[in-house]
């Protein structure tokens, strides 16, 4: 008789056990085992830690080398079916091999599941013909679970999806982060105390007003509020701001933008420090002619303006000329420090509105999150899990679907946030800037190295972004490339890779539309393009959307800084502005509150959120990617120390909090879990009353089993007298009653 002992981990997750009869089946190569029950998974909805089930399953002989586990699970005859989140099963064989079988996904159903080994394998090494038939069928079932659909016509293809209830239960938000996370104006409004404010249609009248509304202040919102109207601190945002993607050098100015090159500003003439390469550009020009929406009754306005910038001798970055449309002419002057006041503030407020657009709807919304769907809907539906390049780009895909598909229904909809309080929120003025964004993204221009090069910005000083943004690229790169060196040996490896070929093959055509100026590869013929790319999506999806997004409301939460909309035409003329004029052209009071509240909510971090290296689903076993893994967190820890020790001041926080690695625990973080945790248990209270309903019906059906009633009369009593009150003392105990009377039904039922 062959033994092999069984472990089924459940997952630690809020709601992870389940009150069902679950079954496991081993297959092997020789053969398989019969169909085992797992005694009593139900573990106090996992409030601490995970539960773990073991089981031992005998078979007449070895069945070989495990291929597979099934697993299935049956309601009971009281208990209504539920869900169920296993994390893995570990089994050690009679002959002394241990085998583990990642699962980490929620089973719903009674239908029989099918999990490979944890062993790594490329579709053309798999030897067993089992083996070769459940890849074909996990890929034909996630074919039809996740499918592309398209959201715009030209634009990037979205994951087919109704609703989030609708997305495939291991793609949504967790118990925790759908407990905490509302992408709601209302919700934002709540917690930033602004709702008194939301209907307020007036104009603001003094800034001192405006401070007064900065709730939830940060540090960095306090810096900007106090230095926004400062040249250096305008600079400074091209750089280390959330959006640090559109600066680059100037060696020849445009020829829409008539700057005199004779122009001396006390360092020498323009075209002298062109040459020496102190001048920087930002054109905001694919925000050109397109219209800005009505809000509140009142025509808005949004410019494409151009904005040339010069490196001090101190090394401070600051604007020397503002263009507001890309068509010269009289009635677009050339504005310049030496205006007046309020003159060259307007100016500078105007780029600032239009940075705000340019950033949300091109360097955010585009460039992570929605490439980031593309190659999460293509690995998903291309790569199964036994696939190496499944297992290390899994986690870089968590909640992707979930968020983008809040971001669609809630943000950017015909009744969203950013559709209602944006100027560019107008259906053809975002369709038509991200087209034309879609339009300049280039390969390079996503990989930080050559697009850092391209934009001549090696050597730029105070670049924080390019600095940390470097080194965590190379880290990633070396931990990527060491993964997948192993599996892949040579350049013939990774052509014959089916599989593979198919996932990129899929970005190409879904995410870039098939368009070979962008320099996406179609397919893969080298280990070296493998690598790169692999690199860039683990880049995109994890540090270059923490540099964009993380400090949305530091930057934004004073709005001057960062309006979402302007609500007079730009000056023609030079010479008439004053601070009312700059108050009457920012947004009103509620377009104000509803983007500060949009921002903030993008902003937060949930309580269940990974660090990047952090691999809290194991799916990889063999030792090479364990030792790499666990050498790429040590890279990951020690670049973090040394980033927060370098942030000495103040306006380098927002990198640092994007760009750096969290391995402490956050004290803020464990009063939300403990939150989060309190109101899973208040739920489940709610739901006892029905378990003993069940219980009662039961007995009224089988008056006869006197020793079961015994048991449920019981456990029924003590149901109906838990309050929330006694919960903490005595549902722990109720609990485990109500399982051991699961356990003895399943018997007596067996029996």
């Amino acid at each position: 008789m062959a033994k092999y002992e069984v472990k089924v981990f459940t997952g630690s997750s809020v709601y992870a056990s389940t009150f069902n009869d679950v079954y496991i089946k081993l297959v092997g190569t020789k053969g398989e085992s019969e169909r085992y029950w797992l005694k009593s998974l139900f573990s106090s909805v996992n409030v601490v830690g995970s539960k773990v089930n073991t089981v031992d399953v005998h078979c007449p002989t070895s069945v070989g080398d495990l291929i597979l586990v099934e697993i299935d699970k049956r309601p009971q005859r009281i208990f209504p079916e539920d869900d169920w989140f296993p994390a893995k099963v570990e089994v050690k064989s009679p002959e002394g091999n241990t085998y583990f079988f990642p699962v980490y996904r929620w089973i719903d159903d009674s239908e029989v599941h099918r999990f490979r080994a944890g062993k790594a394998l490329l579709c053309y090494e798999e030897t067993h013909s089992l083996g070769k038939y459940d890849r074909e069928q996990e890929l034909k079932i996630r074919a039809e679970e996740y499918c592309w659909d398209s959201f715009e016509d030209g634009l990037p293809y979205c994951i087919k999806a109704d609703s989030t209830d609708s997305l495939p239960s291991e793609v949504q938000f967790s118990f925790t982060k759908d407990a905490e996370f509302k992408l709601t104006a209302v919700h934002g409004q709540a917690q930033l105390k602004l709702s008194q404010l939301v209907y307020c249609r007036e104009k603001w009248t003094s800034f001192d007003d405006i401070q007064r509304i900065m709730s939830n202040a940060t540090e960095i919102s306090e810096y900007v509020q106090k230095h926004w109207k400062e040249d250096t601190f305008f600079g400074y945002q091209y750089l280390n701001g959330v959006n640090p993607m559109l600066i680059r050098r100037c060696r020849v100015l445009p020829d829409n933008f008539p700057v005199p090159e004779a122009m001396d500003f006390g360092e020498g003439s323009l075209a002298e420090q062109m040459k020496k390469g102190n001048i920087y550009l930002c054109d905001y020009k694919r925000l050109d002619g397109v219209k800005a929406r009505m809000i509140d009754g009142e025509q808005q306005y949004l410019m494409a303006p151009l904005v040339l910038l010069f490196k001090k001798q101190d090394d401070t970055l600051v604007p020397i000329a503002i263009q507001l449309k890309q068509t010269p002419g009289e009635d677009n002057p050339i504005f310049y420090p030496s205006d007046s006041e309020y003159d060259w503030l307007l100016a500078k407020t105007f780029v600032r509105s239009a940075d705000f657009t340019e950033h949300q709807l091109n360097t955010h919304l585009l460039r992570t999150h929605l490439l980031a769907e593309v190659f999460a809907v293509s690995l998903l539906r291309n790569l199964p899990m036994v696939h190496p390049l499944y297992k290390l780009l899994v986690p870089y895909t968590r909640y992707t679907m979930h968020i983008n598909l809040l971001a669609r229904k809630l943000l950017i909809s015909k009744e969203g946030v950013f559709t209602k309080y944006a100027a560019s929120g107008c259906k053809e003025t975002k369709k038509t800037i991200l087209t034309r964004s879609l339009t300049s993204v280039t390969y390079s221009s996503l990989c930080i190295p050559d697009d850092i090069a391209e934009r001549g910005l090696e050597d730029i000083p105070n670049f924080y972004y390019r600095d940390d943004g470097l080194q965590l690229w190379d880290i990633i790169f070396r931990f990527v490339k060491g993964v997948l060196s192993s599996y892949y040996k040579d350049d013939a490896a990774v052509q014959k890779d089916s599989e593979l070929q198919k996932w990129i093959g899929d970005i190409f055509k879904y995410g870039f539309l098939s368009q070979a100026s962008t320099g996406i590869p179609h397919q893969f013929d080298a280990v070296d393009d493998l690598i790169k790319f692999v690199t860039m999506v683990m880049f995109t999806c994890s540090c270059q959307h923490g540099a964009v997004n993380t400090g949305q409301y530091d930057y934004g939460a004073w709005m001057p800084n960062n309006p979402t909309s302007l609500q007079l035409p730009p000056p023609t003329t030079k010479g008439t502005t004053t601070e009312a004029t700059l108050l009457e052209t920012l947004p009103d009071v509620n377009t104000t509150v509803n983007g500060m509240a949009v921002m903030w909510l993008l902003s937060q971090q949930s309580s269940d959120f990974v660090p990047l290296g952090q691999y809290p689903q194991e799916h990889f076993f063999e030792e090479i990617p364990c030792k790499l893994i666990t050498k790429y967190q040590g890279e990951l820890k020690k670049l973090s120390a040394a980033i927060e020790n370098e942030a000495v001041e103040t306006r380098r926080a927002c990198v640092l909090k994007a760009l750096m690695v969290y391995f402490n625990e956050d004290p803020e973080n464990l009063i939300r879990e403990y939150m989060v945790r309190e109101s899973a248990l208040t739920s489940l209270l709610n739901t006892l009353p029905q378990t003993a309903a069940h219980m009662l019906l039961f007995l009224n059906r089988n008056p006869e089993d006197k020793q079961l009633s015994s048991k449920a009369e019981t456990v029924t009593v003590k149901v109906s007298e838990i309050t929330f009150s006694s919960m903490s003392s005595c549902l722990m105990g109720t609990l485990n009653e109500i399982s051991e009377l699961q356990d003895f039904m399943h018997c007596s039922a067996v029996a």
